[in-house]
């Protein structure tokens, strides 16, 4: 038969058993609701402030208005067309949007009748703005594989990008021709491509901006 003492000891260890047990029950359930209010703060904070990650269809960059310039269809004149294109923070970023736009091609509507200045498969491959204001553009071989040739054609294609770089970029002077990262001699064997261009406003075709 158990003693007073040792009854009373048994009854202290399951008292301390049991207050233990609710104290881990309550820190679980404390554990579980914070969880929960982590939880939902996170997801009413996406709600409220989406993340735009790069490629999401929700990013929408600001737009501003630039002047491309494309061949005229007897690629005797350059006519000017009213653009709006992605802003970007960099020079870099700029030129890259302003050829991208020129290998798009030109618009529709009262656009017809305009024609394009690289051949299809054309792709840009870097820009490098120097600091006495020299861009050079470096595209793929299919500029050169793929130009329909002709010095009509050569010159819409060197002076479209040229113009309109330097028409929307002041920071750019002159425009330099790579190919894969390398300096062309000519396109077809029409035009001298080995130095840099500058704007040439001879062109360009006297007519009221293309909207």
């Amino acid at each position: 038969m158990a003693t007073k003492k040792k009854r009373k000891s048994e009854e202290l260890k399951t008292r301390k058993k049991k207050k233990g047990v609710r104290y881990f029950l309550l820190a679980l359930i404390a554990a579980v609701g914070l969880g929960f209010l982590a939880f939902l703060g996170i997801t009413l904070y996406d709600i409220i402030y989406p993340s735009f990650e790069k490629g999401s269809t929700a990013v929408k960059k600001e737009k501003y208005q630039v002047i491309l310039f494309f061949s005229d269809s007897n690629e005797r004149f350059l006519v000017p067309e009213k653009r709006f294109i992605p802003r970007e923070k960099t020079v870099n970023g700029q030129v890259e949007e302003l050829v991208k736009a020129l290998i798009d091609g030109p618009g529709e509507g009262l656009n017809k009748g305009l024609v394009g200045v690289f051949p299809d498969g054309t792709e840009l491959k870097s820009v490098k703005v120097e600091k006495d204001g020299t861009a050079i553009i470096n595209f793929n071989r299919n500029l050169v594989e793929r130009h329909p040739g002709g010095s009509s054609s050569e010159v819409a294609t060197v002076y479209a990008l040229t113009n309109t770089l330097l028409q929307n970029l002041p920071l750019i002077k002159r425009v330099k021709l790579e190919i894969d990262g390398k300096v062309p001699e000519t396109l077809k064997g029409h035009m001298d491509t080995r130095f840099p261009f500058t704007f040439n406003k001879e062109l360009i075709k006297e007519r009221s901006m293309v909207e």
